[in-house]
């Protein structure tokens, strides 16, 4: 039989394909803005071609960015392929704002951007270059869909078309070798990877028995664990959060609002509290959503709030793979609490509490099981889930390099992360720092959170309030949206 390539999508990654709809786009994305000045040209303009040649040099790093989805025949299981019409510049793409652009017009934008599903018979990037920002900037969107990849491999593979310098990159003056993609498998020889997948499928079991000769003991807690796992999980993904204004049924538009803040500051509220970086801002959040949902007119006070965090379960060996590698912690959000710190206290509390339960381990077992038996165990699972509203929101923090970086010299001044909106979820927060800040990405929809930017505000009220209320000495630098 001829040689063919194709690559088998684990169960979560194929749960974002199944969870898609022409509502809920399961893309996640950002927005980072540079100092225009190294990549000018004579004319004045954006030296697109030379970031598409810099793009272009990088593939062989992110190889998964010239793949697209194929079926299997008889389970309908998505693989990747090799995508033999590549085209980089379908991909990359160049628009402009009215002269000068402010940071208003580049948010409406985005939200545009984010609004379109990507193309299912295409590789599930897009990556827009948009110059005409005022302050001689210009912003890099970035769209990818979440089968692809999650937040924390996103920034590993920043390598890719970054660097720590601001040396000119010498990548774009050396063309790289052609690319020749591997031949894709013919619907017949899917079919018999299928079959042999379910064959070996019964016999993984199997693999454990030396395991539970030599220590029947230690084999059984492992079961047990997984067992009571899944049971914290089940009870977990099917016991519903309180209705807010925030779960509602979403449309196809996007609003998307952002905001900076130091991450000094963050640093010295958690160290006089005993909290981590999460921590204090899970608890700004939920300052900022119990202002938000009162201006609603809905009291806070007696709401079971939760937020959904993805936790980062990527070992070192891991680090540049593709694919997701996270577990899920759904936990309760004090928007009851009215003193800062003491919402601080009690998030900690509940962030410890969520942490050495067998939450996680029970989705990874599910996921486990049904990458070994049948991918839409996991799928359903979660949507039925997200049905049953679990939780309220998600919220992702994405820790990024602290010093700058550089695209061919023109340095990120900024990024701000967007987090896709799952079914009757019209709100979700990222969070990416960077360079000494932590930048907020607010994804609303377009219609259900019309006044997406007062929960910006909101947040930045908290924000200032917990470092005045936990003794924070020095200003306090946040960067007002626009």
């Amino acid at each position: 039989m001829a040689y063919a390539h194709h690559e088998r999508l684990t169960a979560l990654d194929a749960s974002f394909l199944a969870l898609e709809d022409a509502a809920t786009h399961m893309h996640i994305g950002a927005v980072a803005l540079f100092d225009a000045g190294p990549l000018r040209t004579p004319a004045g303009g954006l030296d697109v071609d030379r970031v598409r040649a810099l793009v272009e040099a990088g593939m062989h790093r992110i190889p998964r960015y010239r793949q697209r989805i194929v079926r299997t025949p008889l389970s309908g299981a998505p693989v990747w392929v090799d995508d033999d019409r590549f085209n980089v510049h379908y991909h990359l793409r160049h628009t402009h704002l009215p002269v000068p652009g402010d940071e208003r017009q580049l948010k409406r934008l985005a939200g545009r951007i984010m609004s379109q599903q990507l193309d299912r018979g295409k590789p599930l990037w897009e990556m827009w270059l948009v110059e005409g920002l005022q302050g001689d900037r210009f912003a890099i969107i970035t769209k990818v869909h979440h089968c692809m990849i999650d937040g924390v491999g996103s920034v590993e593979l920043t390598g890719s078309v970054m660097r720590p310098t601001p040396d000119r990159d010498p990548r774009p003056d050396h063309p790289p070798a052609r690319w020749l993609p591997r031949p894709a498998p013919r619907p017949a020889q899917l079919l018999a990877a299928d079959v042999w997948r379910r064959a070996t499928a019964q016999l993984a079991p199997l693999a454990r028995v030396p395991d539970a000769l030599r220590d029947p003991a230690g084999v059984a807690r492992e079961i047990g664990d997984a067992l009571a796992g899944v049971r914290e999980a089940l009870a977990a993904g099917f016991s519903p959060a309180s209705p807010t204004p925030l779960n509602t049924e979403i449309g196809p538009h996007r609003r998307f609002d952002w905001l900076g803040v130091d991450l000094a500051a963050v640093r010295t509220v958690k160290d006089r509290v005993g909290a981590t970086v999460n921590d204090v801002l899970l608890s700004v959040l939920a300052g900022a959503l119990r202002r938000f949902l009162r201006q609603r007119g809905l009291a806070p006070d007696g709401l079971d709030f939760r937020a959904i965090l993805p936790v980062n379960v990527r070992t070192a060996d891991e680090r540049a793979s593709l694919g997701n590698r996270v577990a899920m912690l759904v936990v309760r959000l004090p928007l009851d609490e009215r003193d800062p710190v003491r919402r601080l206290e009690r998030v900690v509390a509940e962030t410890r509490t969520r942490k050495h339960s067998r939450q996680a381990l029970g989705v990874r077992t599910i996921e486990e099981v049904s990458d070994r038996s049948f991918m839409t165990l996991f799928t359903q699972f979660s949507r039925l889930a997200a049905r049953s509203r679990p939780f309220n929101l998600v919220v992702t923090n994405v820790p990024g390099p602290q010093f700058p970086v550089y695209v061919d010299g023109a340095r990120m001044l900024a990024c701000y992360p967007l987090v896709p909106l799952f079914e009757n979820q019209a709100l979700g927060v990222a969070l990416f720092s960077y360079d000494g800040r932590i930048y907020w990405g607010f994804n609303g929809d377009w219609d259900a959170v019309p006044d997406l930017h007062d929960v910006v505000e909101a947040v930045e009220t908290e924000f200032r309030a917990l470092v005045d209320a936990a003794g924070g000495t020095g200003p306090v630098s946040v960067a007002r949206s626009a």
